[in-house]
């Protein structure tokens, strides 16, 4: 719980977190030895040998304090300097009026620090570069100027032991990168293979990678191959149900027909009920199994549903469609059998229904929208289970139902990896269902 802060900030992705894990350690391990190294060679080394420096600039100080005059200090000098590999002037009146670093130059600190130590009298330092140091010296016969190389002070730029050591690292994680892919692309083709069933899509894939990755993948398959089984029993079963009993039924409207009108109007209102329990049984065998998935302009075939329920004298009005030309992968037929579905459901308990579409770059949305009693919020949940009919709720006199009307649409955007939502209508008063697909 104490990390709960961190999961905002980390990659959301597979990709995003192995590359974390992978780097974080390279980057950790690279400042680690970095810093110690530089500490050790930039601080400790350049101490030491500005100390030593310290002693001949130390020595020479004294000496020219213990000259008589300048000329014996200017011959001290003569005779000192040249041995000490130093550039000295005896007076020199040019005296800055600071210190001068450059800011990146973290060993000029560490030599600025043991000189004014270990040196009375001490006056500016100047770091121009990393070949010359100048410092002025305050003696007995004036200011003293003394030049020196750098190099005698302070340590070598470990250049090549860094380029060396991001060299290697960006060539070791590129590797690793590299075969981390590759054993990350295995669980990619699952995922991917696990969402294009969800939405109906039953695309080639075989397991492959890790053991575990492979046992995940057989998994899937086993999984797969058991809910197609079972697909197909279901739909082979409410088949040849249905098929059975339309062989009873027609011989049923047979003899009805034989017998008067008046007295069989009951019997055939029956058999008709039937057929249409019969229809709607066939509707949810066949579920989205019909047609495969092709490129479809949703405005388009909403357009067409709507001149069908024109030619049918239904009162269905064309609501907002935007989107128009955009093409979308569906399949055709299950679609306009779940609009119609919805359509017929609308009319059944209202007198208008209106059909809206609107398609946006990730999803496509189909709403059918009426002005009859609709359904309370707390059975919508119920409404799309297979065979439960909502008396409360829906008007009744429309004569019975089988209570798949709902769960026939369900099922086709499920099919989809879309969902069905049912809400209030704000144009009609009613009840508007939504279908909502992933483009």
């Amino acid at each position: 719980m104490m990390f709960q802060w961190l999961k905002r900030y980390m990659p959301r992705s597979l990709y995003g977190r192995a590359a974390l894990i992978l780097i974080l350690p390279v980057i950790t391990l690279q400042l680690t030895i970095s810093v110690a190294f530089i500490q050790r060679h930039f601080e400790d080394v350049t101490e030491q040998m500005t100390r030593s420096v310290l002693y001949d600039l130390t020595y020479l100080t004294d000496t020219v304090n213990a000259a008589p005059d300048r000329a014996g200090a200017q011959a001290a000098i003569d005779g000192i300097a040249p041995a000490l590999a130093l550039d000295v002037r005896l007076p020199d009146p040019d005296l800055p009026a600071a210190d001068q670093r450059r800011w990146y130059d973290f060993s000029g600190l560490v030599l600025r620090r043991v000189l004014r130590e270990g040196l009375p009298g001490l006056g500016p330092i100047l770091l121009p570069d990393d070949r010359r140091v100048m410092l002025w010296i305050e003696t007995e016969h004036g200011q003293m100027s003394v030049g020196f190389q750098r190099q005698r002070v302070s340590a070598s730029n470990p250049h090549q032991l860094l380029v060396l050591m991001v060299f290697l690292g960006v060539l070791m994680t590129v590797i690793a990168y590299i075969y981390l892919r590759n054993q990350l692309r295995p669980i990619k083709r699952l995922a991917n293979a696990s969402a294009e069933y969800g939405r109906g899509r039953v695309i080639p894939y075989s397991p492959a990678g890790a053991n575990e990755v492979r046992a995940a993948g057989h998994a899937f398959l086993d999984m797969r191959a058991r809910l197609e089984r079972q697909t197909q029993a279901r739909t082979l079963m409410l088949s040849g149900i249905s098929h059975d009993l339309r062989t009873p039924l027609t011989r049923l409207k047979l003899g009805l027909g034989l017998l008067d009108d008046d007295e069989v109007a009951p019997l055939t209102r029956d058999v008709a009920d039937m057929e249409r329990l019969l229809d709607a049984f066939l509707d949810y065998a066949r579920g989205a199994a019909e047609d495969e998935r092709s490129p479809v302009d949703p405005v388009a075939l909403a357009k067409q549903v709507l001149d069908d329920a024109a030619r049918m004298d239904q009162a269905v009005d064309a609501g907002e469609m935007t989107g128009d030309g955009a093409e979308v992968q569906l399949r055709p037929m299950a679609i306009r059998r779940a609009l119609e579905n919805l359509i017929g459901n609308a009319l059944r308990y209202g007198d208008k229904a209106r059909l809206s579409v609107q398609v946006s770059p990730r999803a496509v949305r189909f709403s059918v929208e009426d002005n009859g009693p609709g359904i309370p919020p707390r059975a919508r949940e119920d409404a799309v289970r297979p065979f439960t009919r909502l008396d409360p709720a829906r008007n009744q006199d429309q004569g019975p139902g089988v209570g798949l009307g709902l769960a026939i649409v369900a099922d086709i955007a499920r099919s989809h990896g879309g969902t069905l939502r049912l809400d209030d209508s704000e144009a009609l008063g009613g009840l508007r269902v939504d279908i909502v697909l992933p483009r």
